[in-house]
C-alpha cells in the first residue's frame, strides 16, 4: 500500500511538472509571432480596434506627429502612456521639431540620451484631463518631470510658456491630447 502511494504520488508530480512546464513554453510562444518577431507585451500590444483611441495611438494614428512617436517609442514610453492615465499630453508637431537646431532631434534620440529625451518627453505630460475651457491665464500646471509649465491666455489663442501656441485639442479614452506649434524645453 506504501509503494502504491509514492508511486502515485510521484506520477502526480511528474504530470504537474510537465503540465507547468507546457505552460511556460506555451506563454513564451505568445510573445512570438510566427516571424520570429516578438509582440509587444505591455499595455502598448492590447489589441483594441473597437473603443476610443489613447494618447499614444492618437499621436500614432497622425501624420504630424511622427517624430514625436519617434521620441516616445525611443524614451520607451509607449506602455507608460497607453495605460489608464488620466493624461494631458501636449504634442510638438513634427513642424514644431524641425524649428529646433539642427542635430538636436537626431542627438536626442541616440541611447545615450534616453535620460534627457524622456525628461522633455515628460515635460509634454500632465496628469489628469485639463480641457481648453479649465485654462486660466497665468495657471501653473505641474508636468510629469517635476517641474511646471504656465499657460497664457491671448487674443489669438492659449499658449503655453507663452511661445507654444495650442493649434488643436483631442481627446482621446485616458485623457486629452493638445496640439501645439512649439517644442517645451525645461529650463
Amino acid at each position: 500500500m506504501r509503494n502504491k502511494l509514492k508511486t502515485t504520488l510521484a506520477v502526480t508530480l511528474l504530470l504537474f511538472a510537465m503540465a507547468c512546464n507546457n505552460s511556460e513554453q506555451q506563454n513564451s510562444a505568445a510573445a512570438t509571432t510566427s516571424t520570429g518577431n516578438t509582440v509587444p507585451t505591455g499595455q502598448s500590444g492590447v489589441q483594441d480596434d473597437v473603443s476610443a483611441k489613447n494618447v499614444v495611438q492618437v499621436a500614432i494614428g497622425s501624420k504630424d506627429h511622427t517624430t514625436l512617436v519617434a521620441a516616445v517609442k525611443a524614451a520607451e514610453l509607449v506602455d507608460v502612456l497607453s495605460n489608464a492615465g488620466p493624461f494631458t499630453v501636449f504634442a510638438p508637431t513634427n513642424a514644431a521639431f524641425d524649428k529646433l537646431p539642427a542635430g538636436t532631434v537626431d542627438g536626442l534620440l541616440k541611447p545615450e540620451k534616453k535620460d534627457d529625451l524622456t525628461n522633455i518627453l515628460q515635460y509634454h505630460v500632465s496628469v489628469g484631463v485639463f480641457k481648453p475651457d479649465m485654462f486660466q491665464d497665468g495657471q501653473v500646471i505641474g508636468q510629469v518631470n517635476g517641474t511646471n509649465i504656465t499657460i497664457t491666455k491671448k487674443a489669438d489663442g492659449i499658449y503655453v510658456n507663452g511661445t507654444a501656441k495650442i493649434v488643436a485639442s483631442i481627446p482621446a479614452s485616458n485623457g486629452i491630447v493638445h496640439v501645439i506649434d512649439g517644442v517645451l524645453l525645461p529650463q
